[in-house]
């Protein structure tokens, strides 16, 4: 019996013990966000699942899309997403507005303003009676969200002409697709064009560029990814490994050999036709840097302005929001 009770006990240790160490091995969930087709990483990330080395080994990926970047920091705050590709707005909204201290930015995803590349257009009817900004006063303008990249862009540029929201016109939020028919309604007077929605045929046939977003506010770091420094802590070896594969697709997309398999990728996932998509990661695309770097200069300008504009409650040290050592680790693994 004594030896029985030995066998057994040891039987049950050994069955915890591989218990435990399946457990650990379990990969690790990471969710991402995205917001618009093709321009943001995550909308195609999984098109190129075949280059992701670590995938459904050290951690797995989920990507959900979301209307606008604001409504992000509910779902990061509420442990519902991981990844969240801020815009700079959004980014001291959640930092000072929403208190999550605890955030990091560890890359960029696109930049607006770099000269030679594409910037945001903000467009009106072409035979409408909007001919500048000026003229926007007592307006309709769309918004996909309060307080997102291309929301703060048009406040800052209306400012330039003396104009004030509610005061002197009026926002209206509507998600990017419905936009097109709603400036064609006449129900706004003016939308954002962000990529690939500003390049429609059909809304070119109809609309014009009054102002870009480099002539508004100049270079922004459009659109970061931002993590919580307590997720980062506990799964740093699989975030290094997700950020090789991410870098690892990101490469291929940029590579102008792959173009053309690119814009094919695009087609099918935005139901367009694939010659529409001859802009995609060329020069008439927004920048992007290859290993994902952000400009932390440009970015510290563009919170401090979001600030100036009563979006956030206070200044933001970008200094203390930084960790770029994982995809530094993960561009190095590559090289």
């Amino acid at each position: 019996m004594h030896v029985l009770r030995m066998v057994l006990t040891a039987f049950a240790v050994l069955t915890l013990c591989g218990a435990s160490s399946a457990s650990a091995q379990q990969p690790v969930k990471i969710r991402v966000s995205w917001v618009a087709p093709v321009s943001n990483w995550a909308s195609i990330w999984l098109e190129k699942k075949d280059l992701a080395r670590h995938l459904s080994k050290s951690y797995m990926l989920e990507t959900t899309r979301f209307s606008g970047t604001p409504p992000m920091i509910t779902a990061l705050a509420s442990g519902e997403l991981e990844v969240a590709n801020f815009a700079y707005s959004t980014l001291g909204i959640a930092i000072k507005n929403a208190g999550i201290d605890d955030l990091r930015v560890i890359a960029h995803e696109f930049r607006d303003g770099v000269p030679g590349h594409y910037s945001q257009e903000y467009l009106v009817l072409a035979e409408g009676a909007v001919k500048a900004v000026d003229d926007l006063k007592g307006k309709v303008i769309a918004t996909n969200a309060a307080g997102s990249a291309v929301d703060v862009a048009t406040r800052a540029m209306l400012r330039k002409a003396g104009l004030e929201d509610k005061r002197d016109y009026t926002v209206l939020e509507t998600p990017f697709p419905t936009m097109r028919a709603m400036l064609a309604e006449k129900k706004v007077d003016m939308i954002p064009g962000v990529l690939p929605f500003s390049l429609d045929p059909e809304l070119r046939r109809i609309a014009r560029p009054i102002f870009s977003q480099r002539e508004a506010i100049g270079e922004t770091e459009m659109i970061i990814w931002a993590v919580r420094k307590p997720f980062i802590d506990k799964n740093r070896a699989a975030m290094v490994d997700f950020m090789e594969d991410t870098l690892r697709i990101v490469h291929w997309y940029l590579d102008p050999a792959n173009q053309k398999a690119a814009a094919e990728i695009a087609s099918n996932v935005t139901k367009q036709p694939a010659e529409r998509f001859g802009w995609l990661f060329t020069s008439k695309d927004y920048y992007r840097d290859t290993n994902m770097l952000p400009n932390l200069e440009a970015l510290q300008k563009n919170l401090d302005m979001t600030t100036d504009l009563g979006f956030v409650k206070g200044k933001v040290d970008l200094s203390t929001h930084v960790d770029l050592s994982i995809v530094k680790e993960a561009a190095a693994r590559i090289k």
